[in-house]
């Protein structure tokens, strides 16, 4: 089984910037607690995912490409609006983060994930990296297509 171990963080400052910023776009099929259905264009790739209920920071996750023309089917079928952010990647200390810059509602809200081979292997936490958020089911983005960060208030 694929499994995904991602720890989710809250960023401050530019720092992280650099020029690698890809624009994604995505829906999501089916949203529960049990299983989500992601349909996501990246650049000029397409991915289905499908992702698990979450124990701690892992989850199940299955995820296969599909044609352009059908993600974009797909993407009309979607429940709620989509996600749109650009992420950019940021090498830090040996490890690889995956900074998302969201745009639309989400405007204002950036977001560092990390993927990990245990929940407890050891990472150095770059400089701009934030509060954790990895619990907080406000950030899943499937949570942020139908209460967007706009909506959260002060």
């Amino acid at each position: 089984m694929a499994v995904e171990i991602e720890r989710k963080f809250l960023v401050t400052g530019d720092a992280w910037r650099n020029d690698s910023g890809v624009l994604y776009r995505q829906g999501y099929l089916n949203r529960d607690k049990v299983r989500t259905v992601r349909i996501r264009i990246a650049g000029n790739a397409a991915f289905l995912t499908i992702k698990g209920k979450s124990t701690g920071a892992t989850r199940a996750e299955f995820e296969y490409p599909v044609p352009m023309d059908d993600a974009q089917a797909l993407l009309a079928l979607c429940d709620g609006p989509l996600i749109e952010k650009t992420r950019y990647i940021v090498l830090h200390a040996g490890h690889r983060w995956e900074v998302d810059e969201f745009a639309g509602d989400n405007a204002g809200l950036v977001v560092a994930e990390l993927e990990l081979s245990a929940e407890d292997e050891a990472f150095v936490r770059p400089a701009w990296l934030g509060e954790e958020v990895t619990h907080d089911a406000r950030y899943f983005n499937s949570n942020l297509a139908t209460q967007p960060f706009c909506t959260w208030g002060a």
